[in-house]
Parts: C-alpha cells; sequence; structure tokens
C-alpha cells in the first residue's frame, strides 16, 4: 500500500471522489501544510492556521497507478483558482499535492506541466506541490460526510 494526500477545496467532496476509485483502499479526511499541532475544523476555518482541507488516501499501486489519482484530483477541482473552489473561499481550500516521496514529487509536477501545456485551461494552474507533513485527522463527523448524509459528489 502506498498514500498520497490531495488538497482540492471542500474535504468532502474531495474523500468521496476518491472513495469510488477502484484500488483505493481507505480515505481520511483531515488538516496538512499548517502551523498549528491538532488543529480543529474550527481553527482550520480561520484562515490562520496555514492547513489546507486534505484527503489523505491509501492506495493499492498494483490495481491504481499514482498516475491514475492525480488524473482524479485534476478531473475534480478548477486548478487554476487560488485559495478557492467553487463557493468556498479560504487558503484551506487551495489546490494543493503533498507528495510522500521523490517518486511522487516527480510525476505531480510532470503531470500538472502536461496539464498546463495541454491548453485545457487558459489561466496558470495555480496548484501547489509540496512535501507532506503532519496530517492532522479531522473530527469523526468529517469523515464519510456525503455517505452518512446520502449526498452525491461536489462538482465545481
Amino acid at each position: 500500500m502506498q498514500k498520497v494526500t490531495f488538497g482540492a477545496g471542500c474535504l468532502w467532496g474531495v474523500e468521496s471522489a476518491f472513495r469510488r476509485v477502484k484500488g483505493v483502499f481507505s480515505t481520511s479526511v483531515g488538516y496538512m501544510g499548517g502551523t498549528l499541532e491538532k488543529p480543529t475544523y474550527k481553527d482550520v476555518c480561520t484562515d490562520k492556521t496555514g492547513h489546507a482541507e486534505v484527503v489523505e488516501v491509501v492506495f493499492d499501486p498494483s490495481v491504481v497507478s499514482y498516475d491514475d489519482l492525480l488524473s482524479v484530483f485534476w478531473s475534480i477541482h478548477d486548478p487554476t483558482t487560488p485559495n478557492r473552489q467553487g463557493p468556498d473561499v479560504g487558503t484551506q481550500y487551495r489546490s494543493v499535492i503533498f507528495y510522500h516521496d521523490k517518486e511522487q514529487e516527480a510525476a505531480a509536477r510532470l503531470s500538472k506541466e502536461k496539464l498546463q501545456r495541454s491548453g485545457k485551461y487558459k489561466k496558470e494552474i495555480v496548484t501547489e506541490i509540496r512535501p507532506a507533513t503532519t496530517f492532522w485527522r479531522a473530527e469523526e463527523y468529517h469523515q464519510r460526510y456525503f455517505e452518512k448524509h446520502g449526498l452525491g459528489t461536489c462538482k465545481y
């Protein structure tokens, strides 16, 4: 099993999208990239902790590749909007890939460059690519939120 961590806006919709991918073993929603230890949702929503709302994905690379997961990531949000996805505004909603090793870093950078060159977006892709730091698991009521409430997925 391998791990990847993505931030692409509201953690509920991002988690829901990755849970449906064959080869994904588990998902957890939480926060990464900030300065406050053990942040809560309330803390992160102040837009002062530096954390992004993220989904940690554990996957089986013999079933789904990291590149396939990157494709899902790019398809579920607008990577050209800084600190915003749909109605959600703030640095916690930024587009970010947290890599866990050098291979993930290289693949993420190459994927971003290819997408930018593809012409799909007229604006610059602002997605950050950063080393993974401590993952702070969000409160239990955020985990599998869409499933618990019978909702579909976010589409921005």
